[in-house]
């Protein structure tokens, strides 16, 4: 910066041909403004500028380094313009990671219509993500934090229904306890992550017990469930965001709604540190206040 500033003031002097008009738009003496132009000649060891009592003019090689000085000042102005820009602006590659069953996606499709500038690259997966080292901007888990390395933000927890098909339940019966699920058949989620099926939290259901729960279908995708589900081959443990439209439809319906324990908060994580991108924040408080 010291040699950025040296160089503004010889341009500032040969513009103006005078020590004392570059001084005065400096704010500084005219002894001082010489003193940095010596000090720059020294340290590029040629002289710039021809001095007299009267004017100051260039030498040959003081008009080529004003040309460079001018370009690289240029450059550097159109830097702190773009990057004051882009802080005024959200804009820009916004790296996400999500869980694979995620019901942020619709609040993500509504961000990208409110900001056109900002191009979202999502990756959907249960894998642990290491948000630094892998250069996510931005990462939407389940579970409390434990990186120190991360700044987190808490959403409200996600609450998770146990459906039906209205045939199904005209055919089985409806389960009026957890334990009636026993005799049921249950669509089941297995983590790719972890290989484990997803517990289904019901109060007054050990979760010792739940292996024991028959197992009509596992996969690891959503959409699967649902279908199954309307299509009346058993019972399934989704979020309430994927379902609220059949349960409003009538093509599924919620059962053991007492029982059903809200599921944990999902978290946004994001590197910890003083100055957060524009278009990372915007997302942070724009799912914080859609997604309460």
């Amino acid at each position: 910066m010291e040699s950025l500033n040296a160089m503004a003031l010889f341009v500032q002097v040969a513009t103006g041909g005078s020590f004392v008009a570059a001084a005065r738009q400096r704010g500084l003496s005219a002894s001082a403004v010489s003193k940095s132009i010596a000090r720059l000649e020294a340290s590029l060891q040629v002289r710039l500028l021809n001095r007299s009592t009267r004017n100051v003019t260039l030498t040959d090689e003081g008009m080529r380094f004003l040309e460079r000085s001018q370009s690289i000042l240029a450059q550097v102005q159109a830097a702190e313009d773009e990057m004051a820009q882009s802080s005024a602006a959200p804009q820009g590659t916004l790296r996400v990671s999500l869980p694979a069953e995620s019901s942020m996606t619709p609040l993500l499709a509504a961000f990208l219509r409110e900001y056109p500038a900002v191009r979202l690259e999502l990756e959907f997966t249960d894998r642990f993500v290491d948000v630094i080292a892998e250069g996510f901007d931005l990462v939407i888990r389940a579970g409390q934090p434990t990186d120190s390395r991360l700044a987190a933000r808490r959403l409200a927890p996600l609450r998770s229904l146990l459906v039906a098909s209205p045939d199904y339940l005209r055919r089985a019966g409806t389960p009026r306890h957890p334990n009636d699920l026993f005799s049921h058949a249950c669509l089941h989620y297995r983590s790719s992550n972890s290989g484990r099926l997803e517990v289904w939290q019901l109060r007054e259901f050990a979760p010792i017990d739940f292996p024991r729960l028959p197992v009509t279908m596992v996969c690891n995708n959503i959409e699967a469930r649902i279908c199954f589900a309307r299509d009346g081959l058993g019972l399934a443990w989704l979020p309430d965001y994927f379902v609220r439209a059949d349960i409003a439809a009538g093509t599924l319906i919620s059962v053991l709604d007492n029982h059903a324990v809200r599921a944990e908060a999902m978290w946004l994580l994001w590197p910890s540190g003083p100055y957060l991108p524009p278009k990372v924040r915007v997302l942070i408080d724009y799912l914080s206040r859609r997604a309460a």
